[in-house]
Order: structure tokens, then C-alpha cells, then sequence
């Protein structure tokens, strides 16, 4: 994550001593995609999930066990998250479990099954945050959701917990179809009062596989972070604290400190360290992801390659496995990576972005990210 209030701003939001802070030893935040059941049909879908629950899927006793092991190996934040988490019976026993071990906890979710009384319910266990997502207004976010109504409903779901003084985190995955939307999204993070708002870069994975041709260009991704960086600064000067973050191109992270060492020298420097702490792409390092079946994965995209598996050994125990290839490759990539990767001179910066979007371009998990936007020229590549 790229946090742009932080980075234009120097504003601190509640996670960024997850970024931005030094640890010796990181512990990763765990993505829990508890359920792969939804009661939507995301196109760009990284899970694949469908309106079926999976007869593997971890039963409560499994789920229970595995957050006193995330509680044991000191894992931060979990972040509840599926398919649509509100599917499982026992998600608030859970979530309610993880919260008394000490453990921050986050609910991912499409939002549209957010009455009042799941909004009572959400606020009673003490979720730090609730991230709802829409892909652009109206029709265009029904288009992506594969459902009729399903704007009105998430944005229902989102009043339901504002009213009750939960924080909402709005995630939007960026593609050639809703990119115009951003305007009208910074809009209604406005008018609605949402706190936070996470922009997607599309990650090739699940669903998402088959939708390349829907990532916009290198030119189109520059103008909308310009346009994210003018909002970000728009709101921040009207003293309106909205905290804004792109996921999934640290590229963004250097495109910000490129353009700030021409217009504000002395701030670039500030941001240049504050990159440097956060080390670039952490999949594998300070983030990691466990499906419904208890399958670790480096990320939440990496549904299609397991580190191991929860039932059967313990989280810290994979996680620690410096004998499993791609998790020891991840956790020391840089001279393992190719192309422009291998050469940029901001490599320390970005740590060579999101491996599972090269692995699906290239069919090589080390290839050069091709989301990259940054010019050869930019990142110190002679011609």
C-alpha cells in the first residue's frame, strides 16, 4: 500500500505504523479469505468466489485454533475477507475471538448485506475498520458486481455504519471501464463522510486472469494517480482527513517522489526515507493470505500456488520455512528479478512490484512487472 495523504501530506492514518515504522522481525498482517461463498458475481474477482460454500472450508473449530496461532506468532491484524465474509454464521464469534487475543481486526466485504442490525453487530465486536467496495457509480459498479442493485445496497451498507461511527474504507480496483468514475467516487467519499479510500491497481489473478485487456495503459495509470494526488491534496487543504492509498503498484510510491523532487526538494527527501522503511512489494514478507481451506498464500492473489496448509501445520511454522522456494524468493527477490526490474535504480524503493501480475504476463514469477508506467529514463535505465 502507497499512502498518499502520508506521502503529499504527511498526514499519519491508523495503519501506517504497518508501513512506515521499522520492525526488526515483521510479523505479516494475514488477509483471511474465510469464505470463498458470495452472494455476488465479481467479474474481477481474485478469489473466484460463487454463491456455493465449499464443503472444505475451515468449520469453526479449525478457524478458532488458527487465530490463537496467528495470536501466538504475533500476527497484528487479520483482516476478515472472502468471497462475502457476512455469509458465515460464525464470522462474529470469530472476529470476537481475534479481538481477545490482541489481534486488530478488519472486515472486508461487498457491503450489500449490511442492515442495521449487522452494522450493530460489526460495531458490538470492535472491527477497526470495515472496507466496502464499489467499482465505479451506479450501473458501472452493478456492471462489475455482476448484479442489479448492488450499488444502492453496498451504499446503504455504508450509511448503516456510518451512522453507528464505524470507519469505512472504500476499495475500488482501477480498470479502462470505471477509471473516469474516480472523480465521482472522491465525491461521494465526501458527501457520504467515509473515512478512507483504497484505489486498486487490477491484479491479474482469479477472475482477474482473463482481464487484462481491461488495465489501463501506462499513460491512462499516470493521469489517474495525478488525479488521485490533486484530490488527495483538494481534500487535505479544505481540512477534510480522508485517508487515500493505492494497492498493488508500488511504482506509484516512486512516481510521487520523482515529481515531488521537482516541485518540493526538501519534502522528496522526507518521502524518499519513508519509501526506503517501507521496503516496496511486502507479499510474502509483511503480508500473507489464508483461504477458506487454510492454504497459505504469499498474498491474496496467490490463490493458485500454496506455502502449506494451516490444518496441518502451524501459520508461524510456514511462514518462517525459509526452505519453501517462492516464499524464500520473495523475502529476497531482488536477485532473482529480470528485465527493467533487475536494473531500476529504485529497485530498494519497489522491490519489484506484484509478482503474480508478471507471473501471468511472462509466465515467469521474477519477470519485470509490466505494470510498471515509469520511463527507462525515470529510473535511471541508459538508452
Amino acid at each position: 500500500m502507497i499512502s498518499i495523504t502520508r506521502l503529499l501530506c504527511d498526514a499519519v492514518g491508523p495503519g501506517d505504523h504497518l508501513r512506515y515504522e521499522k520492525k526488526d522481525i515483521p510479523r505479516p498482517v494475514v488477509v483471511w479469505n474465510c469464505t470463498r461463498q458470495c452472494n455476488l458475481s465479481c467479474i474481477h474477482c481474485y478469489a473466484s468466489a460463487d454463491n456455493h460454500r465449499s464443503p472444505q472450508e475451515m468449520d469453526t473449530a479449525a478457524g478458532r485454533a488458527f487465530i490463537r496461532d496467528l495470536a501466538d506468532f504475533g500476527v497484528p491484524v487479520i483482516l476478515f475477507s472472502g468471497g462475502e465474509p457476512l455469509l458465515r454464521k460464525d464470522l462474529f464469534s470469530l472476529a470476537k475471538l481475534a479481538r481477545e487475543m490482541g489481534i486488530r481486526i478488519a472486515l472486508s466485504t461487498n457491503g450489500t448485506l449490511i442492515t442495521s442490525e449487522v452494522a450493530r453487530q460489526i460495531k458490538k465486536v470492535g472491527f477497526a475498520e470495515v472496507g466496502i467496495s464499489l467499482d465505479g457509480m451506479g450501473a458501472n459498479n452493478d456492471h462489475f458486481r455482476g448484479k442489479s442493485g448492488a450499488f444502492e445496497a453496498a451504499l446503504r451498507g455504508i450509511r448503516n455504519c456510518i451512522a453507528l461511527g464505524l470507519r469505512i474504507s472504500l476499495r475500488l480496483t482501477i480498470t479502462r471501464y470505471n477509471y473516469q468514475d474516480i472523480p465521482e467516487i472522491f465525491q461521494l467519499v465526501e458527501t457520504e463522510s467515509i473515512d478512507r479510500v483504497c484505489f486498486y491497481h487490477l491484479a491479474y489473478s482469479g477472475r482477474g486472469s482473463s482481464l487484462q485487456e481491461a488495465d489501463i495503459n501506462h499513460a491512462q495509470t499516470r493521469a489517474v494517480v495525478d488525479k488521485i494526488c490533486q484530490h488527495t491534496l483538494d481534500l487535505y487543504q479544505r481540512g477534510l482527513q480522508k485517508e487515500i492509498l493505492t494497492v498493488g503498484n508500488h511504482a506509484d510510491g516512486v512516481y510521487l517522489y520523482l515529481k515531488l523532487r521537482k516541485d518540493n526538494p526538501q519534502h522528496a527527501e522526507t518521502v524518499l526515507e519513508l519509501l526506503r522503511t517501507n521496503g516496496g512489494n511486502n507479499s510474502g514478507i509483511k503480508i500473507g493470505a489464508v483461504d477458506d481451506r487454510g492454504n497459505v498464500h504469499p498474498d491474496q492473489f496467490w490463490w493458485h500456488y500454496s506455502l502449506g496448509n494451516v490444518l496441518q501445520r502451524k501459520f508461524g511454522d510456514i511462514w518462517t520455512d525459509n526452505s519453501e522456494p517462492l516464499l524464500k524468493g520473495l523475502k529476497n527477490r531482488k536477485g532473482l528479478l529480470k528485465g527493467r526490474c533487475a536494473r531500476c535504480q529504485y529497485l530498494n524503493l519497489c522491490n519489484g512490484n506484484l509478482r503474480v501480475r508478471a507471473e501471468a504476463v511472462f509466465g515467469d514469477v521474477w519477470a519485470e512487472d509490466p505494470a510498471c508506467y515509469l520511463t527507462d529514463e525515470e529510473i535511471g535505465l541508459s538508452p
